[in-house]
């Protein structure tokens, strides 16, 4: 990924204003409960916060009551951009990002940006990679991998009964 595109990604902390005037265009279909579904939404809108870093992707928002979304790249299972109309009219996608947690819906959903495109490539790059998959999507060799203090124990008790095993089939003594 060009490291350009990630770090304009990493530095988005809120959405665009755009999504006042999509909140703002939502509620009129509401006639006259207007303040009430509007209100809402624009303390929304003015509290949303995003948090992109190598770890994860985050959210918060919220003013009487904060709600806060954190999804490591691992954790991520799929990826989808929804544009409505008037979205598309304005520029706007979201982009939802779903996990493993049996939940039909999306754990976490990345609206008002102008660059949802950018932020759904940059999102399935850092979950093949937290998933051993090199950037084209193959899988990386271990060589491509740190070895981890888990994985050399193992390998070293694997190692010594192989060891005892040979030993032992040999007929070089009793184990």
């Amino acid at each position: 990924m060009d490291p350009q595109l990630e770090a304009r990604i990493y530095a988005i902390e809120r959405p665009s204003s755009k999504l006042a005037t999509l909140y703002f265009i939502r509620s009129l279909a509401a006639l006259f409960a207007f303040p009430f579904v509007f209100v809402p939404l624009f303390l929304k809108y003015i509290s949303l916060r995003y948090q992109f870093d190598a770890e994860g992707v985050g959210a918060s928002w919220g003013v009487f009551y904060k709600r806060q979304i954190y999804l490591t790249y691992a954790r991520i299972q799929d990826i989808h951009v929804n544009r409505s109309l008037v979205e598309r009219w304005l520029g706007l996608g979201t982009v939802d990002v779903q996990t493993a947690s049996g939940n039909a819906s999306a754990e976490l959903s990345i609206v008002g940006l102008e660059e949802f495109d950018a932020i759904r490539d940059f999102l399935y790059t850092r979950m093949r990679g937290a998933r051993g998959l090199d950037e084209d999507g193959g899988e990386s060799t271990d060589a491509d991998r740190p070895e981890s203090e888990a994985m050399t124990l193992l390998r070293e008790i694997r190692d010594e009964l192989r060891a005892l095993r040979d030993e032992s089939n040999s007929g070089g003594g009793h184990v």
